[in-house]
């Protein structure tokens, strides 16, 4: 038997962590690595090219992976910032479909697995806002949901996106109470939804998603607050409508469609000029678009951002 010590090894051949820890993941893409070999194809050129790392906020320091697991917003699975991560071990994520529907060439009911597989999974380093002046520094790991729209194809006509959140009160027991219209429903413009910052996540850290982060799939949009990060999806619809989001809809005066992170614009009950790290005692100031702005305000070019917030 040849043993090799870690120096003999090199790069090129280590598996990446992030794919060896999505076991099905790992299998399935070894068994296309298979594939893509007996074709001819170069091994080290699909190795080296299935883990790129991009970070949009490299010179800030990570928020403890505990903090970002244990202290959540999460509300199917209760209020308080601990209750998720106490009451969502039981949601069962495997099998999981979403269904996509609406305006769109492509509908189906697509298993999870299937929709995930075929995208490099990046590490995004993003700030995560919350509108209570908590903020977070995660490193996120997924891919831009573009690659989602491009398969699915929209129609001419579409020109929002609409996601739900699964509805199961026996395993997320704070649907039970009347807090939201449930379930949980959000929406994007379509340009916003295709922008390469948005992001479909299916892990942190490294590693699988956790229950009470939204598993097996959720998005972050950086620039927005956290709310339009919906978690645990189960359906994807094109529309020509603005889509009915839950927190518009249940306060539309605290709560507006767009959401985007601007400190001049205060919510009803609290200041939004500055915010708190997870971590931190210090507090400090808010940027626009939540530091995304050189990215993103030309999405929102002309609009009166207090009307539109």
């Amino acid at each position: 038997m040849l043993i090799r010590k870690p120096t003999d090894i090199r790069s090129s051949e280590i598996t990446d962590e992030r794919v060896y820890l999505d076991r099905r993941g790992f299998m399935r893409a070894a068994a296309g690595i298979g594939a893509a070999v007996a074709a001819g194809a170069s091994l080290p050129g699909l190795v080296a090219g299935m883990a790129p790392r991009p970070r949009f906020s490299d010179e800030e320091e990570l928020t403890p992976y505990e903090a970002v697991t244990g202290y959540n917003n999460f509300y199917e699975f209760g209020t308080g910032k601990e209750d998720p991560a106490r009451n969502a071990g039981q949601l069962v994520t495997k099998p999981w479909t979403i269904s996509v529907e609406g305006m769109v060439e492509k509908p189906a009911t697509y298993d999870v697995d299937e929709l995930i597989f075929p995208y490099t999974h990046e590490e995004r380093i993003y700030r995560l806002r919350c509108v209570e002046g908590w903020s977070m520094v995660i490193p996120w790991l997924g891919f831009s949901l573009s690659n989602w729209i491009d398969r699915f194809r929209p129609t001419s006509q579409a020109r929002y996106v609409e996601f739900t959140t699964l509805y199961d009160p026996d395993q997320m027991p704070g649907q039970r109470r009347s807090v939201l219209d449930w379930p949980y429903v959000e929406g994007l413009r379509l340009d916003e939804a295709n922008h390469p910052l948005t992001t479909v996540v299916v892990g942190v850290y490294g590693r699988s998603l956790p229950n009470q982060n939204g598993a097996p799939v959720r998005l972050i949009m950086p620039w927005k607050y956290g709310f339009k990060s919906i978690k645990s999806i189960v359906k994807i619809r094109f529309t020509d409508r603005q889509p009915a989001t839950s927190w518009n809809v249940a306060a539309p005066n605290e709560y507006g469609f767009y959401a985007n992170v601007n400190p001049d614009v205060d919510h009803p009950r609290w200041s939004q000029a500055k915010e708190r790290r997870i971590g931190e005692f210090r507090r400090r100031e808010t940027l626009m678009f939540n530091g995304y702005g050189d990215q993103v305000a030309h999405l929102y070019q002309g609009m009166d951002l207090r009307r539109y917030f």
